[in-house]
């Protein structure tokens, strides 16, 4: 049984990324974590929103869903995020959420951390790693230890082989195969997590 502290922090215009997030949540669990699932806040016009009915849906049945806060940040002993690409980067809103971080990374609150990251995109080659990529580059920052899938299990392959972290493509249901490298990923994290909680 692990003792670790796990916060799932992810952004969903439409649920492939909510999806995703859901099952690591799930994983985690398993893997005996205490888990947060966290939402960030959206920052799209509601015009925007309620033009798209897929859009609108996920944000009307998500709402119960907590907000994410900076407490939740200093809760954890590691982080998921799942976000999806955009132009190959992070969305605004994920990025928004990091950027009010300035304070308690400076005192050094997030330093030490463990930290994986999942993203989707439009198509199979929209961007993901990328935008994994541009997520870990600001956890270098926070100090935080990057635990990265790699190629650790037979699910990644299975996936679609991104070592940086499970990625799909959008607007349809995650496949059996993205969701055993979430699991994956997730156990992994906590795994690693829990190896240097214990140090």
């Amino acid at each position: 049984m692990s003792n670790v502290k796990i916060a799932v922090i992810y952004y969903s215009a439409t649920g492939t990324n909510h999806q995703m997030a859901v099952e690591a949540e799930k994983a985690a669990k398993e893997a005996g974590a205490e888990v947060r699932l966290r939402r960030v806040p959206e920052l799209a016009p509601e015009e925007a929103i309620t033009a798209n009915p897929a859009w609108k849906a996920h944000r009307d049945s998500t709402r119960d869903v907590e907000v994410v806060t900076l407490d939740d940040l200093q809760w954890a002993d590691g982080f998921i995020f799942s976000v999806p690409t955009r132009y190959g980067n992070m969305a605004a809103q994920m990025k928004q959420f990091i950027d009010t971080t300035g304070p308690i990374w400076g005192q050094g609150k997030l330093a030490n951390k463990t930290v994986t990251a999942m993203s989707s995109a439009a198509n199979p080659h929209g961007g993901q790693e990328a935008t994994i990529l541009s997520l870990y580059t600001t956890m270098y920052h926070w100090g935080a230890i990057v635990v990265a899938p790699g190629y650790t299990h037979e699910s990644i392959y299975k996936a679609g082989g991104n070592p940086y972290g499970a990625s799909c493509t959008a607007g349809q249901p995650v496949s059996a195969e993205v969701r055993a490298a979430v699991h994956h990923q997730a156990r992994r994290l906590v795994e690693i997590t829990q190896r240097l909680v214990q140090s």
